[in-house]
């Protein structure tokens, strides 16, 4: 409710977060030093898509991947191991979290964004299901570039053909790399996206993710094969940036695993009264709902610089779909 007036976009969901949904404040004016803290404090000191990601980061370089040294000629086996480091912690994230949230039910509805279930028998999706269909844009598509494109780097560092540091020769600078890195995953994205979001663009290839307008953890990184081919150009960046493979397998881990959580539908993972961890992104959400707004994440306010931002009400709803109109029918 705004005052006596009933809240016209929270009636469209099921649970609708209060408020407008919420930006960095990293870029607010004047400075907001207190809230800066909390928001980086919320991200990186509970249960989030960044520490779920740095911890798996963690295990796979500790105890799946192969040395440097050993990725200086392409051979079978270290690539094997670089397409499991992908394709596994995927798997186990998507699938326990689609069975913990729709096939187990374990908290119900409790923040659940939209009322509806995931679609099955419904012609628009590969095999008529919402989730197969995902699952297969997941791992045939999104881990297969993914990989690809991991093997060119991982084989480039190895050769000494592409700058690369370790932890002992820079440690602070090792540090705030893998805290930037988040940061540059957000404004490669916006640019990408709205990319496709050219209605050329959109109809032939962007359009296989946004079947799902209903989401789910499969829905993630559930692209067209050329999306992806553009999407994971963000690993480039360690062809310029001086990295150490760690850094490499942090930025896979958050470009693959933390769509998993924001695509989830449900704000928040409950486990008995507790809400155990962060999982959906309401920003996002409306993105697939509305499509042509929020083209980006709420880390960088790119949809709020260039007037694409929906904060989560009726009047940015409005807004956004007279600019869709507008932008289909000139």
């Amino acid at each position: 409710m705004h005052g006596t007036l009933p809240d016209r976009e929270a009636d469209r969901w099921h649970y609708h977060p209060k408020g407008p949904v919420p930006l960095n404040p990293l870029f607010s004016w004047p400075p907001r030093p207190a809230a800066v803290l909390r928001w980086y404090r919320g991200a990186w000191m509970e249960i989030t898509s960044l520490t779920v990601c740095l911890l798996l980061a963690l295990a796979l370089y500790a105890w799946l991947l192969p040395p440097l040294a050993e990725m200086a000629a392409f051979r079978p086996g270290w690539m094997l191991q670089v397409w499991l480091a992908n394709l596994l912690p995927q798997a186990a994230v998507a699938g326990g979290l689609h069975w913990w949230l729709y096939i187990r039910k374990g908290q119900g509805m409790q923040k659940k964004f939209d009322t509806r279930d995931l679609s099955r028998g419904n012609g628009t999706f590969t095999f008529k299901n919402q989730v197969l269909d995902n699952m297969w844009w997941t791992l045939g598509s999104a881990i297969t570039v993914a990989t690809v494109y991991q093997w060119g780097i991982y084989w480039l560092m190895a050769n000494g053909w592409v700058p690369t540091v370790t932890f002992a020769e820079a440690p602070v600078w090792c540090v705030v790399w893998m805290l930037l890195i988040p940061m540059w995953s957000g404004l490669h994205f916006y640019w990408v996206h709205r990319l496709e979001h050219h209605p050329r663009l959109y109809k032939h290839v962007h359009a296989v993710h946004h079947r799902n307008v209903n989401i789910g953890p499969w829905s993630g990184i559930s692209n067209h094969w050329y999306e992806n081919l553009l999407y994971f150009t963000t690993y480039f960046i360690h062809l310029i940036v001086p990295s150490h493979p760690l850094h490499l397998v942090f930025h896979a881990m958050f470009q693959q695993v933390s769509p998993v959580l924001s695509h989830s539908g449900f704000e928040r993972v409950i486990a008995g009264e507790t809400e155990a961890a962060k999982a959906g992104d309401f920003f996002h959400q409306l993105h697939h709902r509305y499509f042509e707004c929020n083209y980006g994440t709420s880390e960088i306010p790119f949809d709020k610089w260039f007037g694409t931002y929906h904060d989560g009400s009726a009047a940015a709803t409005d807004r956004t779909r007279a600019f869709k109109k507008q932008m289909y029918t000139r």
